[in-house]
């Protein structure tokens, strides 16, 4: 289990004074890897062969949400590998009382082939990445099913600060836009209570993202598409209170 602690800055808070959602999976981001490349399999291992770990899935349950400039205590751990998935679990800590927890799934990718490869033949000489064992506390991940109807819809330029360092975009760009459709009001007046993403496609600069969203009492179903190709990038479900 590795842990950090993080100095939440007021430029990280939005106009409730609660930690940005895309703040909060750049935080995590960071933990992952600064935990992956001291245990040997991060940024470092990963360049010399022309490999990346590209995030799948998350679920995240919320029962504090982070709030005002504090510090955050972030605890991270590799839970291993399933033939081509490798799974991380994180537990995010306020003033030592538990604020959320999160699980995540991986791919390891060949940047050159552009396939996903073999944890287990890259990494079998690693002892701090193993076959993964369940748990009977593990987060289990919701469903996203298709929009049944598009209530909102708003296209976003790519800019060049939404690449990150393999010249994607990073992934919490895809937040930023999915909450970036709802209205004033509503993220006025509405908190976080469980998030899900799946990650099905990148994008580039120069794209423009469609993004969709669909209205259920309390839930938010999001679909964000390549505007020009129409391909699915990304889905998302926000459970708010």
């Amino acid at each position: 289990m590795y842990k950090t602690n993080y100095k939440i800055r007021y430029s990280e808070l939005d106009c409730n004074l609660s930690l940005k959602p895309a703040s909060l999976l750049q935080l995590l981001q960071d933990s992952a890897s600064e935990n992956a490349e001291n245990l040997g399999f991060g940024y470092s291992f990963l360049a010399k062969n022309n490999l990346g770990w590209f995030l799948l899935k998350y679920h995240i349950e919320f029962y504090d949400y982070p709030k005002d400039a504090c510090t955050l205590t972030i605890a991270t751990e590799p839970r291993g590998y399933n033939k081509i998935f490798a799974f991380r679990d994180f537990a995010i800590f306020q003033k030592e009382k538990i604020a959320a927890k999160a699980t995540t799934t991986w791919s390891l990718v060949d940047l050159k082939e552009k396939s996903m490869t073999n944890i287990a033949d890259v990494l079998i000489d690693n002892p701090y990445m193993k076959q993964f064992e369940k748990k009977e506390d593990d987060l289990k991940y919701c469903k996203i099913s298709q929009l049944n109807k598009i209530d909102i819809e708003k296209t976003f330029d790519i800019r060049f600060d939404d690449l990150d360092v393999n010249q994607h975009v990073n992934n919490s760009n895809f937040l930023v836009w999915a909450l970036e459709s709802l209205d004033y009001n509503f993220r006025k007046t509405k908190q976080l209570k469980a998030l899900d993403i799946i990650f099905k496609k990148e994008i580039k600069y120069g794209n423009k993202i469609c993004s969709q969203v669909e209205l259920i009492d309390n839930t938010t179903k999001h679909i964000l598409k390549n505007s020009e190709t129409n391909e699915e990038l990304a889905l998302i479900q926000i459970e708010w209170k």
